[in-house]
């Protein structure tokens, strides 16, 4: 492949399209918040390990202490607050916000790759028959892979059709009516 940059020939040595994998496949999918997400959980996590080795610094050299108990207690339970649960509930939220997602054609499987608790890339594979779409429309959740809930903004898939194939929509529909009678019939 030769392309052109201000007049002077640049050569590729790729041999792939540069939205290939040689393990996960072909990009479907592109996250336009991974770099904030990542941000967001960094900072979150860097300013508590901050805080868990400054408190300790900070209560001996400045001698706060409190005469109650229960001031005590509520000044170290929103320190512990803003240390521990602020980070928690950040992974919680966006652990499963889709950075990428790929699709391998041949096997019909799709690699998902998310954010883990330390902050490094996790893939998750799997097939499109695993693929179950809430009842009821949940907030940090589009579709559950396995029982992995996955977060994708629909306007960001280039090709459409990739996901409807992802969704399920490209399926026929089939209605069996008497499947439907029977289970109205057992409720």
């Amino acid at each position: 492949q030769v392309t052109s940059f201000r007049g002077v020939a640049v050569r590729s040595l790729c041999t792939s399209s540069p939205h290939e994998h040689p393990e996960h496949g072909r990009l479907v999918y592109k996250g336009n918040l991974a770099k904030a997400v990542l941000g967001v959980r960094f900072f979150s996590y860097s300013t508590s390990i901050f805080n868990l080795f400054m408190m300790p610094y900070i209560m001996f050299k400045t001698g706060i202490g409190f005469e109650s108990l229960l001031i005590q207690a509520a000044f170290y339970g929103l320190i512990g607050f803003f240390t521990f649960v602020t980070p928690v509930t950040l992974h919680v939220l966006t652990k499963g916000y889709v950075i990428r997602l790929y699709y391998k054609d041949e096997m019909d499987t799709y690699t998902a790759i998310t954010y883990n608790a330390i902050l490094a890339e996790k893939a998750t594979v799997f097939h499109q028959k695993d693929v179950k779409i809430p009842d009821i429309t949940k907030m940090f959740t589009t579709f559950y892979a396995k029982t992995k809930s996955m977060l994708v903004n629909p306007t960001l898939f280039p090709n459409p059709q990739d996901y409807n194939h992802l969704m399920g929509y490209d399926k026929s529909f089939y209605f069996n009516l008497e499947e439907e009678k029977e289970a109205g019939e057992k409720k």
